[in-house]
C-alpha cells in the first residue's frame, strides 16, 4: 500500500526533474532560443555552430554532473545517517572528502614544502582527479581497517572525523608554507564546481557512479533492520560487520569520485535526506532510496541554475550557493514539521 500512496510524489519530482534540467541548460552567459535547444538535443543543427557547441560540450556534461553529484552525495548522506543512527552524519564524516582534498593539496602547494618535482606548474584536467582520488584511496584503506579493527560503528564514526582533522592540519601546514597563487589555485578547486567535465571523465565518473548505486540497491533490507539497532539486525540473522562494511566501501568511494571530479560540496549530502523524510513521512529505504537520488538531483541543478548569474558572464561558487540557499529551507521545514525521523 505504501508503495502505491507514493507513486505521485515520484512521478511530480521525476517531472520537476525533467523541468530543472531544462531550466539549468538553458541558461548561461550566452542567450540560446528554447527551439534551438531542443534541436540540438535531439540531434538537429542550432542556428549557430557556437550555440551548438555550447550546449553539447559545456551545459549539457554540466547538467549531467549536477544530476549525478546531487543524486550521489544525497544517497551517501541516507547510508551514513542511517549506519550511525545520527541525524548529523553526512557523505564527509568519513574523512574521505578529507583525504581528497589533501591529495589536491599536495599537488598544488606541495612544492613549495617537497620541492619542484611535483606537477604543480602542469595542473591538467585528469591530474587533479588523480591526486583527489589517490588521497581519498588512502584515507579509505584507514578507515577499512580501522572498520576491521573496532567493533563498535560509533567508533568509526570518531575515527573518520580524526582523520579528517589530520588531514585539515596537514593542509594548513602546506598553505602556511605556499605562494598566494597556489593558495588561491586550491582555494578555486575547494569552492567545488560542476563544469569542468569533458565526456571522457563524465563517463568514467558516470560508470563508478552505477557501480555504487547498483551496490546500494542490495543493501535495502540491511539498511531498514539498522534503523532499530545492530542487535535487531543481528535477531534477523543480518550479518552486521559484512554489510556495515560494504556501506563504507559504496559510501566511501562514491564520495571520493564526487569530490574527485566535482570538489568538496557541502549542504547536499547532510540535508536531502532530511528533507526527503519529511516530504515522504517514511522510513523506508525501498522509498527513501530513490526519493533522495531525485530530491539531491533537482537541489544541485537549482543551486547551479541560482549559481550561473543569468544573463552574467560570471559564475558563483557552487558550495555557497548550496549552503546559502538550502539551510534555510531545511530549518524551515524542520521547525515547520517539528520530526526529523518518522
Amino acid at each position: 500500500m505504501e508503495h502505491k500512496n507514493y507513486t505521485k510524489h515520484f512521478i511530480f519530482l521525476s517531472v520537476l526533474l525533467v523541468v530543472f534540467f531544462f531550466v539549468n541548460i538553458s541558461l548561461g552567459s550566452v542567450s540560446i532560443p528554447f527551439k534551438d535547444l531542443l534541436n540540438t538535443l535531439s540531434g538537429g543543427i542550432a542556428t549557430k555552430e557556437s550555440w551548438q557547441t555550447i550546449v553539447l560540450d559545456f551545459r549539457l556534461p554540466k547538467a549531467i554532473t549536477a544530476i549525478l553529484v546531487g543524486s550521489g552525495l544525497s544517497i551517501c548522506g541516507l547510508l551514513m545517517q542511517t549506519l550511525f543512527r545520527n541525524p548529523l552524519a553526512g557523505p564527509f564524516v568519513l574523512g574521505i572528502s578529507s583525504g581528497a582534498s589533501l591529495g589536491v593539496a599536495i599537488l598544488i602547494l606541495g612544492s613549495s614544502v617537497f620541492g619542484g618535482f611535483l606537477l604543480t606548474n602542469s595542473v591538467s584536467n585528469w591530474s587533479l582527479p588523480i591526486a583527489a582520488s589517490l588521497g581519498a584511496f588512502l584515507v579509505l584503506s584507514a578507515v577499512i581497517i580501522a572498520a576491521h579493527k573496532v567493533r563498535n560503528t560509533m567508533s568509526i564514526l570518531i575515527i573518520g572525523l580524526m582523520f579528517g582533522s589530520l588531514t585539515s592540519a596537514v593542509i594548513s601546514v602546506l598553505a602556511y608554507f605556499s605562494e598566494a597563487t597556489q593558495i588561491q589555485q586550491y582555494l578555486f578547486w575547494s569552492f567545488g564546481s560542476l563544469g569542468n567535465l569533458s565526456w571522457n571523465e563524465l563517463s568514467i565518473f558516470g560508470l563508478i557512479y552505477g557501480l555504487g548505486v547498483l551496490g546500494t540497491l542490495s543493501l535495502i533490507k540491511p539498511l531498514n533492520s539498522f534503523l532499530l539497532g545492530e542487535n535487531y539486525a543481528k535477531s534477523l540473522g543480518i550479518n552486521v560487520k559484512k554489510n556495515r562494511n560494504i556501506i563504507l566501501l559504496i559510501t566511501s568511494i562514491l564520495t571520493g569520485v564526487i569530490t574527485a571530479f566535482s570538489g568538496p560540496i557541502a549542504f547536499v549530502g547532510l540535508a536531502v535526506p532530511h528533507i526527503a523524510r519529511l516530504l515522504f513521512t517514511s522510513s523506508n529505504h525501498k522509498i527513501l532510496l530513490p526519493a533522495v537520488a531525485l530530491i539531491g538531483a533537482m537541489v544541485l541543478l537549482i543551486c547551479d541554475s541560482i549559481a550561473q548569474l543569468p544573463t552574467s558572464e560570471f559564475t558563483l561558487p557552487i558550495n555557497a550557493i548550496t549552503s546559502l540557499f538550502g539551510a534555510p529551507v531545511v530549518i524551515w521545514l524542520l521547525v515547520r514539521k517539528k520530526r526529523i525521523f518518522v
